[in-house]
C-alpha cells in the first residue's frame, strides 16, 4: 500500500491539516500517487481540498463502521491527490468502534482492501483528529511512521510526551514496526526570539529528528482552504509552499531507507 504516514498531535491548531494537504500536493508534484485520509469529524481536510462535507453521502465513516468499500468513497481532487473524506458523522465512530473486536486494526484493513481491489498509492497520509482516541490509535496502527507537527511555542510541547507514550503503547501491542519520523515545526516566526528558542530546543527535549526548513507562519495558509486548494496551488512560489516541497523531498529520502 506504499508508505503510510500518520500526521498526529493531540493539540489542535498546529497546522496538522494544512501539513497533510500541502505535503500530499507536494508529493503529487513529484509524481507520486497519493491518498489522504481525513480522520477528523470536523472535515477540515475535506473542505480544504475543495469538497463540502455537507454535500457528501458517503465518507470514511461508512467505510470504517459500515463496511463500505473504500474505493466507493475515495474522491479525486484538483491538487492531484485522492481523498477519503470525512463528515460530521465520523464523530459517532469513536463510540461505534469502541466495543468492536480488533478496532485498532480497522483502518489497516481498509487500506489493505484498497490494494486488494487494485487501488494502489505510493503514499497514504492520515490526518488524525486532535485527540488520542480510537481513531488516532487506529491510524498509528496502520502507519509505517508518524510525523508530529509542532507549533513553535512552549505550550505546544506539552501534548507531545503523551503522544509519544501512545506511540510506545501502539508499538507494544498493535504495530511493532511504527517509527516516529520526526517533528515538523510549524507556524514559525523567525523574527521571534521565543520561536527560535523553541525550535532549537526540540531535538534535546524529545530526542527526535526535526524536519527542515520550519514551516513559516503566513496568512497564505489561511487563504488557501477558501479556494479549495493547497498553498502549492494558490501561492506556488511563497516560502510556505517551498518549505513543504523541501519537507516532501525529505520524506521521500526517509522512505527510501532500509527498514
Amino acid at each position: 500500500m506504499g508508505t503510510v504516514l500518520a500526521i498526529a498531535n493531540q493539540k489542535g491548531g498546529v497546522a496538522k491539516t494544512t501539513s497533510v494537504a500541502s505535503l500530499g500536493a507536494a508529493l503529487a508534484e513529484l509524481g507520486h500517487r497519493v491518498l489522504v485520509v481525513d480522520l477528523d469529524p470536523q472535515g477540515s481536510l475535506t473542505f480544504s481540498l475543495g469538497i463540502d462535507p455537507e454535500d457528501l453521502h458517503v465518507s470514511v465513516h461508512q467505510v470504517l463502521t459500515g463496511g463500505l468499500p473504500a474505493q466507493e468513497a475515495v474522491l479525486a481532487t484538483e491538487d492531484g491527490v485522492d481523498l477519503l473524506p470525512a463528515t460530521i458523522e465520523l464523530a459517532r465512530a469513536e463510540a461505534e468502534l469502541l466495543t468492536r473486536t480488533g478496532r485498532e486494526q480497522v483502518l489497516r484493513a481498509v487500506l489493505e482492501q484498497l490494494v486488494d481491489d487494485g487501488v494502489e498509492h505510493d503514499w497514504v497520509l492520515l490526518d488524525c483528529p486532535p485527540s488520542l482516541g480510537v481513531l488516532t490509535v487506529a491510524a498509528l496502527t496502520a502507519a509505517d511512521g508518524v510525523v508530529i507537527p509542532l507549533q513553535c511555542e512552549t505550550l505546544s510541547h506539552r501534548g507531545v510526551s503523551q503522544l509519544l507514550d501512545t506511540v510506545h503503547d501502539v508499538r507494544r501491542f498493535t504495530n511493532r514496526g511504527l517509527e516516529v519520523w520526526g517533528v515538523l515545526p510549524t507556524l514559525y516566526d523567525g523574527r521571534s526570539t521565543h520561536a527560535r528558542a523553541v525550535l532549537e530546543s526540540i531535538p534535546s527535549t524529545f530526542e527526535l529528528d526535526v524536519f527542515e526548513p520550519p514551516i513559516p507562519k503566513t496568512i497564505r495558509f489561511a487563504e488557501a482552504p477558501a479556494r479549495g486548494r493547497s498553498i502549492l496551488a494558490t501561492a506556488r512560489s511563497t516560502k510556505g509552499a517551498e518549505a513543504y516541497r523541501s519537507v516532501a523531498g525529505a520524506l521521500v529520502e526517509r522512505a527510501a531507507r532500509p527498514r
